[in-house]
């Protein structure tokens, strides 16, 4: 497996995730400095000019949750992915919202010309970021966490995903002590050999 990642966005879930299956694999970073997601060469590989892509024997495959949800089916004993199926969708109800509202928020601060043109609308999405980053810290505290992980006790796919978007949040304005489930959680995830290895691999900050 050939991993494409930039450090510190999302795409290191993913390699959080691959380390918990005990999945081998080659990390290849795309600078995004030097904007090489948007080159033809990486387009080859993801026409979204996005990361993560994941490379296996059956193709590429591209956005985080659809890749977490293959390397939980691809080694099953690691119990990634919840038997129980009111578990298993309620576990993707949580990636799901990672993906289509916690995510976005943040990204505003990053990408705000992806929505607007003009300066002024830019600014206005970015001085949104850290009232909306709060509301769903809100929603994840009171909502999401069972203690330590998503679930409880057992590390699931999902908890990558999540713990990387909750490693965005100083930056996006938030006082993460006034989220105590959200610290534990961090704290929890970082006690965890995989994400030992992405930080010694320089993949978060």
């Amino acid at each position: 497996m050939r991993l494409h990642y930039a450090p510190g966005t999302i795409s290191i879930a993913v390699a959080i995730a691959l380390h918990e299956a005990g999945l081998p694999f080659d990390a290849i970073p795309v600078d995004f400095r030097a904007r090489a997601q948007t080159l033809p060469e990486y387009r080859r590989i993801n026409p979204k000019g996005r990361v993560p892509a994941l490379e296996v024997p059956d193709g590429i495959l591209t956005e985080t949750g659809a890749i977490l949800e293959y390397i939980a089916a691809v080694v099953p004993t690691a119990k990634l992915m919840p038997e129980d199926p009111f578990q298993a969708a309620r576990l993707r109800g949580v990636m799901y919202y990672l993906a289509s509202t916690m995510h976005v928020n943040h990204a505003h601060r990053l990408r705000a010309s992806r929505w607007a043109d003009s300066e002024a609308a830019q600014a206005d999405m970015r001085a949104k970021v850290p009232q909306t980053m709060a509301a769903s810290c809100a929603y994840v505290e009171d909502y999401c966490l069972s203690g330590p992980f998503i679930t409880g006790a057992q590390i699931t796919v999902a908890d990558p995903y999540l713990f990387v978007v909750c490693n965005w949040l100083e930056g996006d304005g938030i006082d993460v002590t006034a989220y105590p489930r959200i610290a534990a959680f961090r704290a929890a995830m970082e006690a965890r050999p995989s994400v030992k290895a992405a930080r010694a691999a320089g993949m978060l900050p």
